[in-house]
Order: C-alpha cells, then structure tokens, then sequence
C-alpha cells in the first residue's frame, strides 16, 4: 500500500497497529544508451511493493529518486545531490517518519548510495530509532548490464531500448575499481555499461526480481514479524 494515496487518519490508524514504513532510495543517473535514468529508482520501487504485498503492515513512501551518483558524472541526465546531502535527507527524512513510524525501513537499489544509507542508518539509530537497511545485490554485471536489463524487461519493458543494448567493459569489477574510483564510470566506457546486456530476456528479470523480494523478505521478517494481516 502506498503512504501518498492515504489520509493521515488512515496512516495515523495503520501506524498505531505497528506498520512499518519502506522507503526506496533509487537515483537519476545513466544506465546505458538502452535503459531509464530511472532504473535504480524503479528497482528498489518494485521490491518495496513486493515487501508490502506479502507483509500487509508494511506501507510504501514516495520513491527518494535522487542519490550519490557522482561516478556518473559525464553522462547527460544523471542528478547527483553527492553523498553528503544523501546522507542528511536520509537522516532528516527518518526523524521525521519517527514522529508517525515506530519503525523505519530503508531499501536502497543504487550502489553508490551505499555509504551515505550505512551512515544515516547509524545516526538514526544512535537516536534510539529503529531502522533497518536493505540492499539488492546480485551476481554478474554490476551496471546497466544483464541483470539490470533483465529486471528492467520484466518491470517496465516499454522504456527498455534492446536495439541500442551493447557491451561495455566486461572485465570484474575488483579489476576495474581503482580506475573507477579515480576517474568515474567514463574512465573504463564511453557507453557507460559496465557488462553486457545483449542477452537478457524478462523471464529472467522475472526470476530476479522474486529471489531478491523473498530475500527482502525474509529479511523484514527476521528484523519484525508481521503485526497484523
């Protein structure tokens, strides 16, 4: 259930019984010359709608679509708001979800957001808040490359372009790292993938995307039992 489509009678009613609030944390970054800036985005929407619809006292805040994507610089579209400013929205958003929320969840699909998630997480519960984090992770291609392209088929294949999907830098990412750190995503590929999309299907985004939902949820419920069905 999405927290914007309800009255705050609603919300003040379903947050009394124990509800739990998800937040997607994406981006608006470069994901190819086949994939949206929405990608991330729309991953971590997907997976927060999974959670609620299996655990019905989970409700869904508005996607947060900007992120540290500063890696990304160089490629039209990509909004940064660096890690900083990710970190204190995160952290100013969930003290302002404390005052309704007794518990808070972030799940955050874009990598580069990872370190300033981690850090608003522990300020937050070093304010004796209770949050949790959740964080997609998959074998293969670690950017705009199969997986990604997988899930984005099975999600919304309409802003899918396979007839622009190419190979980028396929080497491990352990290899490339350093350079990436030095020099962005445009220091190991012009087309900003790294991995090769040319052969996912939907089914496979399919299967992706139930494995890291029930992993989703075996994670809530291992932090909190559902308190209502």
């Amino acid at each position: 259930m999405r927290l914007a489509e309800l009255s705050w009678p609603d919300v003040a009613e379903r947050a009394a019984a124990g509800a739990i609030l998800a937040v997607p944390v994406g981006a608006t970054e470069q994901h190819g010359p086949h994939l949206p800036l929405t990608t991330d985005t729309d991953i971590a929407q997907a997976l927060c709608d999974g959670l609620a619809a299996a655990r019905p006292d989970v409700l869904v805040a508005p996607a947060v679509a900007y992120g540290s994507s500063g890696e990304h610089a160089g490629f039209a579209g990509t909004l940064s708001i660096g890690q900083e400013a990710t970190e204190l929205l995160l952290a100013e958003l969930g003290r302002s979800a404390a005052g309704t929320f007794g518990r808070l969840l972030f799940v955050s699909a874009h990598g580069g957001n990872a370190g300033p998630v981690a850090r608003a997480v522990a300020r937050l519960r070093a304010e004796s808040r209770d949050v949790e984090v959740f964080q997609p992770r998959w074998p293969g291609d670690p950017h705009a490359g199969r997986p990604e392209t997988a899930l984005q088929l099975a999600l919304r294949p309409s802003g899918v372009r396979m007839n622009r999907a190419v190979a980028g830098d396929t080497r491990p990412l352990g290899e490339v790292l350093p350079l990436l750190r030095e020099g962005g995503v445009r220091a190991v590929t012009a087309t900003g993938v790294l991995g090769d999309p040319t052969s996912a299907t939907a089914e496979e985004g399919r299967e992706l995307l139930a494995l890291l939902t029930g992993a989703l949820v075996s994670h809530v419920d291992a932090w909190h039992p559902a308190v209502f069905a």
